[in-house]
């Protein structure tokens, strides 16, 4: 489980955060909820109708954690490949938590209650994860950009709103 995971109370933030969108959030398509076929929701529309894709859990997790005074540099939004049991993997992503900078990765994801170390994912293979200070391509520990908004527009989008609803911490 989490044993390892670091200071004392984060333990049961992540526990918290995961369990929480986990159980009040239903799986929803973007094009289900707003019609289009890639929509990055901020937290606060994906808890106003409790629906959401596998980005709106993870932003939402992931603003959350920061929140509740988890360092951005622990943590990061993690787009993978899942194997999900279809024909080919599908996109998805995930929060990844690090106790430290080069340490193995905890996830938080909507399709497992369990938060595992990701050697324990073999389900999920990672293209590239981002924060609101960089962006890392693939299992890379160091860091290929800054500033991960100007190369993701949806990123970027997702920010500016998030920012108008009084989000404005990241």
């Amino acid at each position: 489980m989490l044993d390892n995971a670091g200071k004392t109370g984060t333990n049961e933030k992540l526990l918290m955060v995961n369990d929480f969108f986990n159980q009040n959030v239903a799986f929803r398509s973007d094009q289900e909820i707003w019609g289009k076929s890639d929509y990055w929701a901020t937290p606060l529309q994906t808890m106003g109708i409790q629906q959401g894709d596998c980005e709106d859990f993870s932003i939402a997790k992931y603003v959350s954690l920061l929140k509740l005074g988890i360092p951005d540099e622990q943590l990061r939004l993690v787009y993978v490949k899942a194997d999900i049991g279809l024909s080919k993997p599908q996109a998805h992503m995930v929060v990844a938590y690090y106790t430290t900078p080069t340490s193995e990765p905890f996830i938080l994801d909507n399709l497992s209650t369990e938060i595992r170390p990701a050697s324990q994912r073999s389900d999920l293979v990672p293209v590239f994860s981002f924060n609101s200070n960089g962006l890392w391509i693939g299992n890379d520990s160091k860091a290929k950009a800054n500033k991960p908004e100007t190369r993701l527009s949806r990123w970027r989008d997702v920010l500016l709103r998030m920012r108008a609803e009084g989000l404005d911490t990241l």
